[in-house]
């Protein structure tokens, strides 16, 4: 960007910072402090464009939202057709927001998107960037060097395509093994994911945020692992948090971590705590937890963004979608907002709703000396990460960085390393690695991958050995949103677990259990002659580990529980509660 402004000092990028945030604070309307504080989601258009008002997620028309709403924060959802498209589309965007008044640049953000989740509401699905395993992977290869080298990669990739804001990393703790989203933690153990996180965090923004970082927003604080009965905030009947054992402290220790690694971001998590001396609210609207708790006790003095939905009742696919307003349901939608404000957040996830505090303010509700305080925040970290100084990318260096082959490669191996090995037989057809020549019956795996095991056969009465691939059992939710999160009973069905085990009984197994949560696999573990779980890789990965030319080293970042009794038993932010597990935090076998 041009530095001779004399006129205007926030557009010189030989300034300090906090001078040229000072300098474009004063020459903003409300309306524009405003559409800072909004961050809604966004996708790309017809044909790459920008999306105009008839859009697949029922949001304002993006032209409208960056130059009439006067928004700058986006999260893209979806998977684009091609690097060059995201790259292409990431520039309309900016252009759109260089036709704005003041010319505030857009800031980027996506869920994960290197991995095998597909749940539209926390993920996207790899595409055309390097692939690796879930975060459970990298808690199974315990390697901080390992997450920070990943944590680089993706911050490269990133950063060529226009994403400047993470909205992960994820650093919940899995002590309700029945939770639905403990696919995207680090696992069970606070140390661990500790480690961890500080190597992520460090990967994605370096030692400190600049012009080739990408800032993290670290979720969710205080730690959403312990809901009741492992269902999800995101539903009303997965509202509660609740802390039987009296461990908030644990499920806080990652947080400190991150905040000590510099994370630029933290967001709140949907629950409502219970039975506890924090306020039956939901934590974005949570004083105590958010101003009380990170903001004066930990010293946090970055971004807090709301998780998305809190303010407005919604839909998706046509169905509703109420607002996550879980404790104060009965405020409208302004009276949530200046809640939330009072809380100590500065921006709300997933709404485009900047009118309201244009109205709280004008009411004299919220002042715009508080509105201020947020705003400087939003602006500095734009500055930090150099938009207004670059804000377009190069599209041909992001068609040549992204999925970059030494980079899909070294998220290839780490797939592969990643797979946790835990029974295995030292004899017979199933013996590993894989003897060559074998008739083989296969489940789960694609017909080229089969092809590479042996010859494959339709009946296992039929077989030498059989290779089944599975994911871990759930109990299926209505509706089309909520159906992405694997709920419910951690067991096999009782008729699928009977099929499982005769297959086993006709034929010496290979069972490959991919796990997003827990599941209880007694009955399989005593029947197969191999057990392995994944958290995330390809069919190829599987078989080069079944037939030697890679090796599994991953170790379980979590235990494995015996029942569904002794999950039920067990207490939600406990770890390591559940009695008598069939197998144990860090079991696994190296191949």
């Amino acid at each position: 960007m041009d530095t001779d402004t004399p006129d205007q000092p926030y557009r010189d990028a030989r300034l300090p910072v906090d001078r040229r945030v000072a300098d474009l604070l004063a020459r903003m309307t409300l309306v524009d402090k405003a559409g800072l504080m909004f961050h809604d989601m966004v996708v790309i258009g017809e044909g790459g464009g920008l999306a105009g008002p008839v859009n697949m997620i029922g949001r304002p028309a993006t032209v409208a939202a960056v130059q009439e709403l006067r928004m700058n924060h986006f999260n893209l959802l979806g998977s684009p057709a091609s690097v060059r498209e995201l790259a292409e589309w990431h520039n309309r965007l900016q252009e759109a927001a260089r036709a704005t008044p003041l010319g505030i640049p857009v800031s980027l953000s996506t869920d994960p998107r290197h991995a095998f989740s597909s749940n539209p509401g926390t993920a996207a699905r790899a595409g055309a960037f390097s692939e690796w395993p879930e975060s459970l992977g990298f808690a199974a290869l315990r390697d901080p060097d390992l997450v920070r080298r990943f944590a680089d990669i993706a911050r490269a990739e990133y950063v060529a395509s226009g994403f400047r804001v993470a909205l992960h990393p994820q650093i919940d703790l899995a002590t309700e093994p029945r939770w639905v989203r403990i696919g995207m933690t680090f696992g069970e153990d606070a140390e661990l994911t500790s480690a961890l996180v500080v190597a992520y965090v460090r990967g994605f923004q370096g030692e400190s945020l600049g012009p080739d970082s990408v800032a993290t927003m670290t979720k969710h604080f205080p730690g959403g692992g312990p809901q009741r009965d492992g269902e999800d905030p995101h539903f009303a009947y997965g509202r509660e948090q609740v802390y039987p054992g009296g461990r908030q402290d644990y499920h806080l220790a990652p947080f400190r971590a991150a905040l000590a690694a510099g994370t630029s971001q933290v967001m709140p998590y949907y629950g409502m705590p219970v039975g506890t001396d924090w306020p039956e609210v939901g934590f974005g609207f949570n004083a105590d937890v958010v101003a009380g708790l990170l903001r004066e006790e930990l010293g946090f003095d970055g971004i807090v963004c709301t998780d998305w939905g809190l303010v407005n009742d919604s839909t998706f696919a046509g169905e509703p979608m109420p607002a996550r307003a879980w404790g104060v349901e009965h405020l409208t939608p302004a009276e949530r907002v200046q809640l939330a404000i009072d809380a100590g957040v500065d921006q709300f996830g997933g709404e485009s709703s900047p009118e309201l505090v244009v109205q709280l303010v004008g009411a004299g509700r919220v002042s715009e000396e508080r509105v201020d305080v947020s705003v400087r925040r939003l602006l500095r970290e734009k500055f930090v990460l150099g938009l207004f100084d670059a804000p377009f990318v190069d599209v041909e260096r992001a068609a040549a960085t992204v999925g970059r082959a030494d980079f899909v490669a070294e998220g290839a191996a780490a797939q592969r390393a990643a797979i946790t090995r835990l029974t295995q037989v030292v004899a017979g057809p199933a013996s590993l690695p894989l003897a060559p020549g074998q008739r083989v019956y296969v489940e789960g795996l694609g017909p080229v991958a089969a092809a590479r095991l042996g010859t494959p056969v339709d009946d296992p009465a039929q077989a030498d050995l059989a290779v089944l691939r599975l994911a871990a059992p759930f109990e299926p939710r209505p509706g089309k949103f909520e159906s992405f999160f694997h709920a419910g009973s951690l067991a096999f069905p009782a008729e699928e677990l009977t099929r499982l085990v005769a297959i086993c009984a006709a034929v010496p197994t290979v069972l490959q259990v991919y796990l997003d949560r827990p599941a209880v696999l007694t009955e399989l573990a005593g029947a197969a002659a191999v057990l392995q779980v994944d958290f995330g890789a390809s069919d190829d990965a599987l078989v080069d580990v079944l037939l030697g030319a890679a090796q599994a080293r991953g170790r379980l970042p979590f235990d494995l529980p015996s029942s569904m009794a002794a999950v039920e038993a067990s207490r939600s932010d406990v770890p390591f509660d559940t009695d008598g597990p069939l197998f144990r935090f860090g079991d696994g076998l190296l191949s």
